[in-house]
C-alpha cells in the first residue's frame, strides 16, 4: 500500500498515523523486528495489523507480521488491503491446535477469541477455544523464543461492578458468578489469565495481560449486541436513535486508534505489572451518550429512552481505572469521545459495516435461495426464553429449538428483531438481563426493541406460533 493513499484496510491513513505518532519510541523496538498475531480479522486486530502496515509504509519500520486465521479466503476478503502486503503472511489453523510457524518471532499478541454468537450458543467450546487457544499460544510462544507475549483479557474478569466504586482497578478481587452460565466468557478469561502468570512464575516468560474494556472506532460491527454501534448505525440510516433500556447505566469508551498504540507500548515495554486496564476512564451514560451520537450525525432524528429510572435504583457501571496505564506506559485517551465518533461515523458513511451487506452473490433484499429477505418479529417470553414466575426474567431459561430455528432464518438472509414487553409494566430496566441472555444464549439477530405492551393476549393477521416456526423454515431449504 503506498505511503500517500488516503485508507488503509477502509481506515483513514491520517488517524492511522495520529495512531502511530501516538504510539512513539515504542515503535522503534519493533523495527526490523516480526511478529506473530492471533485474532488479526477481528475489529481490534484489524487496527493492529493496518497500525503496523502504516508504519512500514511511511516510516520504513521493517516489521514482519504472521497472522493466524481460520480461512485465509476470508482473511482476503474481509480486509484485502493486508492480505495483499506482502510483510502480513497469513497462516491458516485452529487458535487451539495450530500448526507452529517456522522462525523465530520477537513478539507474540494473542487476540483471538470466538465471542460470536455461535460461540455462546455453546459455552464449553468458547471456555475450550479460550483455554486451549491460550495454551497453544503459550507454548508458542516457548518455542519461538518470543521476547514479550500480549494476551488480550477482558474487564469481564471482575465481574459486576459494585456501586460506589468508579472504576475497577487491576488488583479488584471481585469476580464473575461460577453458578451463572453466562459468566463462561469472563471466567474462561480468568482462567486464562492464570495460565500466562503459570508460564511467567514457572518458565520465566514475559506475558502481559491486557483488560479490555469498550471501545468504538472504524471496523466495528454496527448491527452487534454493544450500544454505541447501533446508536451509529440508527442515526447513519436518519432514523431515531433507540435506548431500550432507561439510559442510566454508565460505560466508557477508548478510540480504537488510542487503542492500538496502547497495545503497541505495552507489547514494546520490557516488564511492569502482570495485567492492565485498557479501556477509558471517563464514564458516559447511555442516554448521554446516544444524545452525543444523534447530535454529531446531521439527519438523525433524536433519540427515544424505552425505559423509565426507578428511583433510588441501582445504576449500571461499567468502567475501568486506568491510572496504572497512564502512569506506566504513559497511555492517554487522546482522542475525545465526540471525536471518536465522528470519525466513526465517517467511516460508516464511506464504508457501512459487513453485518449490513448482502453475502457474494446475493442481493440485498434476498435469502439463501435468491428469495426475498424477509423480517421476522420474534417475541422473547413464552418463545425464546422460558416464562418465569412473578416475571423474574434473571431467572428464564433457554428454548434451544427456537433458537436454533430464528438462527436458521438469521442466517438464510432474513431480518430478525426481537420484541419484548419486560419492563412495560412495570418500568423495570431488563435491557441488560436481556442483552446478556441473547449473547449467551447464542441468538443471532440484528434489533432488539423495547417497549411492546404488556398484554394477555395479542392478535395479528401475520401471527406465527412457535409450532409453525417448523414448517416455514421446511418450505425455505
Amino acid at each position: 500500500m503506498p505511503a500517500d493513499s488516503a485508507t488503509l484496510n477502509g481506515f483513514d491513513c491520517a488517524d492511522l498515523d495520529a495512531a502511530l505518532d501516538h504510539a512513539g519510541p515504542a515503535l522503534d523496538a519493533l523495527a526490523g523486528r516480526s511478529v506473530f498475531v492471533t485474532g488479526g480479522t477481528g475489529f481490534i486486530g484489524q487496527w493492529v495489523l493496518a497500525l503496523l502496515a502504516r508504519a512500514n509504509a511511511v516510516r520504513g519500520l521493517g516489521v514482519s507480521v504472521t497472522a493466524l486465521t481460520r480461512s485465509r479466503d476470508s482473511f482476503a476478503a474481509r480486509c484485502p488491503d493486508l492480505a495483499d502486503d506482502p510483510a502480513i503472511r497469513t497462516v491458516e489453523g485452529d487458535v487451539r491446535h495450530f500448526d507452529y510457524p517456522k522462525g523465530r518471532f520477537d513478539y507474540v499478541i494473542h487476540g483471538a477469541t470466538d465471542t460470536s454468537a455461535a460461540a455462546d450458543r455453546e459455552p464449553l467450546k468458547l471456555a475450550d477455544t479460550i483455554l486451549g487457544g491460550t495454551r497453544r499460544v503459550l507454548d508458542f510462544a516457548m518455542t519461538c523464543g518470543a521476547k514479550r507475549v500480549l494476551i488480550m483479557s477482558s474487564g469481564a474478569v471482575y465481574g459486576a461492578q459494585p456501586e460506589g466504586l468508579d472504576g475497577f482497578p487491576e488488583d479488584y478481587a471481585g469476580a464473575c458468578a461460577t453458578t451463572d452460565r453466562r459468566s463462561a466468557y469472563g471466567q474462561a478469561k480468568r482462567m486464562a489469565e492464570q495460565l500466562a502468570t503459570i508460564y511467567r512464575a514457572e518458565y520465566g516468560l514475559d506475558a502481559v495481560v491486557c483488560r479490555l474494556f469498550a471501545f468504538v472506532g472504524p471496523g466495528m460491527a454496527l448491527d452487534g449486541h454493544f450500544a454505541i454501534g447501533n446508536f451509529i448505525r440508527d442515526a447513519v440510516a436518519g432514523e431515531t436513535v433507540t435506548v431500550g433500556g432507561d439510559g442510566t447505566p454508565l460505560r466508557s469508551y477508548l478510540y480504537a486508534g488510542d487503542l492500538a498504540a496502547w497495545l503497541v507500548r505495552i507489547l514494546t515495554h520490557e516488564g511492569g505489572p502482570e495485567a492492565v486496564n485498557v479501556g477509558s476512564g471517563e464514564a458516559v451514560s447511555i442516554a448521554d451518550l446516544a444524545a452525543l451520537v444523534a447530535a454529531t450525525v446531521p439527519g438523525a432524528q433524536g433519540v427515544e429512552i424505552k425505559g423509565t429510572p426507578q428511583p433510588g435504583g441501582f445504576r449500571s457501571r461499567y468502567t475501568p481505572d486506568v491510572t496504572l496505564a497512564r502512569e506506566t506506559f504513559g497511555a492517554e485517551a487522546w482522542t475525545p469521545l465526540a471525536e471518536a465518533i465522528a470519525r466513526t461515523v465517517e467511516w460508516a458513511r464511506r464504508r457501512p459495516d459487513e453485518s449490513h451487506a448482502p453475502a457474494p452473490g446475493r442481493h440485498a433484499n434476498e435469502g439463501s435461495k435468491g428469495e426475498k429477505s424477509l423480517t421476522f418479529v420474534v417475541d422473547i417470553d413464552g418463545v425464546i426464553a422460558s416464562l418465569t414466575p412473578d416475571n423474574d426474567y434473571a431467572k428464564a431459561t433457554p428454548q434451544s429449538a427456537t433458537i436454533t430455528a430464528i438462527n436458521r432464518l438469521y442466517d438464510a438472509g432474513h431480518r430478525i428483531v426481537l420484541f419484548t414487553a419486560r419492563g412495560s409494566a412495570t418500568g423495570i430496566d431488563w435491557s441488560e438481563v436481556t442483552r446478556g441472555q441473547m449473547d449467551s444464549w447464542g441468538v443471532r439477530y440484528h434489533d432488539l426493541r423495547f417497549g411492546k405492551p404488556a398484554a394477555d393476549f395479542y392478535i395479528d393477521d401475520r401471527m406465527l406460533s412457535v409450532a409453525e416456526f417448523g414448517n416455514i423454515l421446511d418450505a425455505m431449504q
